[in-house]
């Protein structure tokens, strides 16, 4: 049997490196991204290894992913795995110069997408049963504080809590989930993050031999691949070149 695959904010980062993985070992692939004109050529592509099925929209648009996914294709209709990638972070700036339009974007996509992914492709995953998983991507932002984390830390701490308490209202189901926890990592992200910044976005990565999405992708194609009977709770994963940060301390002179 085939097994099938979404796949959330696929255009670029982690999500195009696992579709581009798992395409390479015949899973047939659900894609969502907001840029159709990437997306398009991403399932074009990969549909010559296997079955793709491409959906362009945003995933904060509650009514728009209820309907693309009530009318999934039969074929792609079972799902054995999600991988719910779709996130940003938003700035750098400490909380008290935020732009809080950036903030709800932030708790939109992070966490309320997430919310309503999951919940719409519950029934799909747990009718396939033992062996389906969910796979969400937090972040070591949810574990540890820093300077400029704020929100998008907390919506990563949201993700991680979520993550554990779907792991009780799904056993019996045979439904695993997984939390992915990656500390630096070279992608488009970051560029984001650092509003197109490439001098920034540069020299946060240099010398630092970070992540990179495919060493992700792997790492979640090894998850979705672990015998049915194992469920990885969390995975924290940090570039050798990075560690934590001494507490911060204010000295009066």
């Amino acid at each position: 049997m085939t097994s099938t695959l979404f796949i959330t904010g696929a255009t670029s980062g982690f999500g195009e490196a696992c579709a581009r993985r798992f395409a390479q070992a015949g899973w047939s692939l659900v894609l969502t991204g907001r840029r159709e004109e990437r997306l398009n050529a991403l399932c074009a592509e990969l549909s010559k290894q296997t079955d793709v099925h491409g959906l362009v929209l945003d995933v904060r648009d509650r009514k728009a992913m209820e309907t693309a996914i009530a009318n999934l294709p039969a074929s792609f209709g079972k799902l054995r795995g999600l991988i719910n990638n779709a996130g940003l972070a938003l700035g750098v700036d400490p909380a008290p110069k935020c732009d809080l339009d950036d903030w709800d974007t932030m708790v939109d996509t992070n966490i309320k997408g997430l919310m309503y992914s999951t919940r719409l492709l519950l029934p799909r995953l747990i009718a396939h049963g033992r062996g389906a998983g969910i796979v969400n991507l937090g972040s070591i932002a949810g574990n540890y504080p820093y300077p400029g984390s704020h929100v998008y830390g907390a919506s990563k701490a949201f993700v991680k809590q979520f993550s554990l308490n779907l792991r009780c209202d799904l056993q019996g189901t045979g439904v695993r989930v997984t939390n992915i926890e990656p500390g630096l990592c070279e992608s488009e992200f970051s560029l984001v993050r650092f509003a197109g910044d490439q001098a920034r976005y540069d020299a946060t990565y240099a010398g630092a031999e970070p992540i990179q999405p495919e060493d992700i992708a792997e790492t979640i194609f090894w998850v979705l691949n672990t015998p049915a009977h194992i469920n990885i709770n969390s995975l924290e994963l940090m570039p050798v070149s990075q560690t934590w940060a001494g507490f911060a301390i204010e000295r009066k002179v």
